[in-house]
């Protein structure tokens, strides 16, 4: 029953509650038992709230009993990315400066997942600031792969996906800069989506009309990350970049014909290296495609200067958020947040300029290639899952990688065009590690990328395979 529970589909699990198949204190007592058994294998979850949770459980089956169960994830126990305030419960951001902080209020995205009836568990691991897609910091250690316990979860959700693997949580929240979503999803057999610009609106931030970092959901399932995005996604006037959509519309069915419907097939998005374990596994979803209707044609958008706009608009964002921090606390921050940091401090005035008119010649190429495409299927990460004591790969089938962001130029490059897309599960490399597809829609089509994620999903079934080491 209790690993019954822990693995149900967020959506059958938000069914039986509301029918009371099941009680809210069963199904939280039972993920709690999990993570108990599960986490000193994996440590995903590095911040336990179960007193608390088990609390609200009772009242929210009171409330039940009452007919008065509200919101479409009433019951359904969720963890919250160590990077995301939450009020009264102690909030790290991976860093020993922050490692005693306890926020005196919620994120947004708190209080909709609240609001929508889900109850907090406790915090996820992240890397420092969520810099780099590994997840491993001074303050809690390593989050290790459920699949491979030697390998990396990615990161920076890193303990959100592997949570999600090991049927802790049947929902997580995480954020996305250059793949932080996307990343751990593929590595760790989970879906996580990087919606649009504003679409989950961030808050609190220094940095409101910033359009790199995005909150987002991650499940098992698409269709439990569509109800997730449900809940998160919507108009807030704390927000200038928020979309003004009300986020029911990802509530609908996602079944879809995709007879006709031309998609573009890229290996490498115009030439980035590719680990040829991960090329082997998605090449054979180019007839998964076909098979739906699809018309798949090879090739991608031009992407010069994609990776010159990231670097840049990351470093000025580490400079601005960090740049105080790296003053007073250098002695306590990692070296590639300091390198991230002290870039940005060097940049010049063109050199910021130059990014911007840059990027926006890369959206319009973008922009013609999908007018013809309605999707772009890429590799999710350009490699496999590594060795976890390995901060960040340096190469890649021996083209040599000059920072710690560029072998995720894949997700990166994608974030700077400011569209939607998904990681969904996509198989597993002959040593059994996960490789996700990344599929990216148009601007603003995050239902368009969820509704051809689940048809390939329901195609292929490899969400199904657990870890050994969640039983």
């Amino acid at each position: 029953m209790s690993t019954d529970l822990c693995f149900s589909t967020a959506v059958e699990l938000a069914r039986r509650i509301r029918t009371r198949e099941v009680s809210v204190t069963e199904v939280v007592q039972a993920h709690l038992a999990q993570i108990e058994r599960v986490n000193p294998k994996v440590n995903a979850v590095v911040t336990l709230t179960a007193d608390r949770a088990l609390a609200e459980a009772r009242e929210k089956d009171a409330a039940l009993a009452r007919g008065e169960a509200a919101g479409p994830l009433f019951g359904l126990p969720v963890a919250h990315k160590d990077l995301v305030p939450t009020r009264g419960i102690r909030t790290t951001y991976g860093s020993p400066i922050y490692r005693d902080n306890v926020p005196e209020q919620d994120a947004l995205l708190v209080e909709r997942l609240r609001a929508g009836g889900a109850i907090t568990f406790g915090k996820t691991n992240t890397p420092e600031f969520g810099a780099g897609s590994q997840t491993f910091n001074e303050v809690f250690g390593r989050t290790l792969n459920p699949y491979d316990l030697t390998k990396t979860c990615g990161g920076s959700s890193g303990g959100a996906a592997v949570a999600l693997a090991c049927g802790m949580v049947p929902i997580a929240d995480g954020s996305d800069t250059g793949g932080s979503l996307r990343n751990p999803a593929s590595f760790c057999n989970v879906v996580g989506l990087r919606g649009a610009v504003g679409r989950v609106p961030p808050w609190p931030t220094d940095a409101p009309w910033g359009t790199l970092h995005v909150p987002g959901p991650m499940a098992r399932t698409v269709s439990d990350v569509a109800l997730m995005l449900s809940v998160m996604a919507g108009p807030d006037p704390r927000s200038p970049v928020a979309i003004a959509q009300s986020g029911d519309c990802f509530r609908g069915e996602l079944g879809r014909d995709f007879k006709g419907v031309r998609i573009g097939w890229s290996r490498d998005l115009g030439g980035l290296p590719v680990d040829r374990r991960v090329t082997k596994v998605l090449d054979a979803h180019r007839g998964t495609f076909a098979a739906l209707g699809c018309r798949v044609e090879d090739g991608e958008p031009d992407f010069a200067d994609a990776r010159q706009v990231f670097q840049v608009q990351r470093a000025l964002s580490f400079a601005a958020r960090y740049g105080p921090l790296l003053a007073r606390h250098r002695h306590q921050m990692k070296d590639t947040v300091i390198w991230n940091t002290e870039e940005g401090l060097k940049l010049t005035a063109r050199e910021i300029g130059e990014a911007e008119v840059q990027r926006a010649r890369l959206y319009h190429r973008v922009r013609e290639f999908m007018e013809r495409h309605e999707f772009l299927l890429i590799p999710a990460a350009q490699v496999p899952p590594f060795d976890v004591t390995t901060p960040y790969p340096t190469e890649i089938n021996g083209a040599q990688l000059p920072t710690y962001i560029d072998w995720m130029r894949v997700c990166s490059d994608i974030t700077v065009t400011g569209l939607p897309a998904i990681s969904v599960p996509a198989g597993f490399t002959e040593d059994g590690l996960p490789v996700g597809l990344q599929i990216v829609g148009r601007h603003q089509d995050e239902w368009g990328v969820l509704q051809i994620a689940h048809a390939f999903e329901e195609a292929t079934g490899f969400h199904r395979r657990r870890p050994t080491v969640a039983g």
